[in-house]
């Protein structure tokens, strides 16, 4: 079986978020089980395209509307991310430092798109199976479908993951001569709400939609931006498969980015050398317990409560505890925060960027990773948070519902609350204080769920079983 997963992300090469390390992962385990899986992006300016060597493997022209662009696709030549990566290259599109954030994204990945499609109709082969990830890549489903110029794909089944249905990549419909020849009378599939929806058109599509947790795909019939009654009347074709990690990159017993390694038998002392690492890095006393955020500091993650939680905590607890903010996003979000820090600098430091060493240095030191997310379709913060024995304080949403159990109920080894405000978040503080100094029921909690199976094996399993069913 011979998969090809098309995104906009994927970790080492370029990642913003969640995204990058599925399909970074993904592929590679897939591999591992037997599976030829590839990816194909875009090809951005970042510095893995500028270690690794390259071949070029086609060239060709294809036109978007009225513009006719020249592609080169180029193939990592090493395979030393345990799978083929091919990436796409369009002058004065493509070639930019940033995965997102452009006034001509719509362009940007609509070309991608194209010169994706155009590539695989020229091959000698065709795929088992296309797989699509998130709305960069929602417009390949219909076009291997209806555009005429590629009827010879039209049989290749395809498969969308939605890793965030609050993003759907919407067009004017006077957009709609940029999509290569297409049947007119197909309109239907590309519209939603009155303009061109990719993420919609790829659920309509697809033969199958999966999600990257089951309590997601039941959250996307309520809360899913618009497109509630679309993915209630696909349920039948849409299915939720919790995401795995990485357990190579992410093992504590073997992080480079680490001052000391530990395992689920060493875990107190080696949580405690890391922790008074990164605690000296900040000017923190590495006595009291440690609680970190790490990701991006926008409205989806609640980060926009944490200045006013944290401010009330400091109150009510005073220097009980210690508080490390990565990440960056709003910018009246990171003002709040660096503010609150300048304030309470003996207990509170902020960090504004992404950092992969400093954010292994903190799963790794941390006592709590607090996420309070308002949506978080699996969420995978959690997951390496318990890989280092670092208790989760989760919101009971998505893929956080699904896989953290509250300290409360039986073998419960997280702390998790209801609703993504300060009172909520406080109170979670409090527990995390109180159990912290309980160091017997912590240990628990630590040997408990460094020893849960959130590899990407199980995960792989159930792709495979999605893929035999089309």
């Amino acid at each position: 079986m011979e998969v090809v997963h098309i995104s906009a992300e994927c970790y080492p090469v370029a990642k913003a978020g969640g995204l990058g390390d599925v399909v970074g992962a993904l592929p590679k385990y897939q591999n591992k089980a037997g599976i030829v899986a590839k990816v194909v992006m875009p090809m951005y300016r970042t510095p893995f395209l500028y270690s690794s060597s390259w071949v070029v493997d086609y060239k060709a022209k294809a036109f978007m509307g009225a513009w006719e662009f020249e592609y080169t696709i180029i193939k990592e030549a090493n395979n030393k991310l345990g799978f083929d990566v091919y990436l796409v290259d369009i002058h004065g599109l493509l070639d930019r430092q940033k995965i997102y954030g452009y006034p001509d994204d719509t362009e940007r990945f609509t070309a991608f798109q194209i010169a994706v499609v155009h590539w695989m109709s020229h091959w000698n082969h065709r795929p088992s199976v296309v797989h699509c990830h998130d709305y960069h890549a929602g417009l390949i489903p219909f076009m291997m479908q209806h555009c005429y110029d590629y009827q010879n794909l039209k049989e290749v089944p395809s498969v969308l993951t939605i890793h965030n249905a609050q993003y759907q990549g919407w067009m004017d419909w006077n957009k709609s001569t940029l999509i290569p020849r297409w049947d007119l009378s197909k309109k239907g599939l590309l519209d939603w709400g009155g303009s061109i929806n990719p993420l919609a058109a790829a659920i309509k599509c697809a033969r199958k939609v999966t999600t990257v947790s089951p309590s997601y795909m039941l959250e996307l019939m309520h809360h899913a931006n618009g497109l509630e009654t679309l993915i209630a009347s696909e349920k039948n074709k849409c299915v939720g498969i919790l995401n795995g990690i990485d357990h190579e990159v992410w093992n504590p017993s073997t992080d480079n980015y680490l001052t000391e390694y530990f395992s689920v038998k060493t875990v107190t002392a080696g949580k405690q050398k890391n922790k008074q690492n990164i605690c000296d890095q900040f000017g923190l006393d590495a006595a009291k317990p440690l609680f970190v955020f790490i990701g991006r500091l926008v409205g989806e993650k609640a980060a926009d409560v944490l200045p006013g939680a944290l401010h009330i905590a400091v109150q009510t607890y005073g220097a009980k505890a210690s508080y490390v903010i990565l990440g960056s996003g709003e910018p009246a979000v990171e003002a709040g925060l660096t503010n609150l820090a300048l304030a309470n600098n003996n207990c509170i430091k902020v960090s504004v960027g992404y950092n992969e060493s400093l954010s292994h240095g903190l799963y790794a030191a941390a006592d709590f990773l607090l996420m309070p997310s308002r949506v978080e379709p699996c969420g995978l913060n959690q997951l390496y948070a318990m890989r280092y024995g670092t208790v989760p304080m989760v919101r009971s949403t998505g893929g956080l519902q699904d896989t953290v159990i509250d300290m409360g109920d039986e073998g419960g080894y997280g702390i998790r609350f209801t609703h993504a405000n300060e009172t909520d978040i406080v109170q979670s503080i409090r527990r995390a204080v109180e159990v912290f100094e309980n160091k017997k029921h912590l240990l628990w909690m630590r040997e408990r769920m460094m020893q849960i199976n959130h590899s990407w094996e199980q995960t792989v399993q159930s792709y495979t079983r999605v893929y035999d069913s089309i």
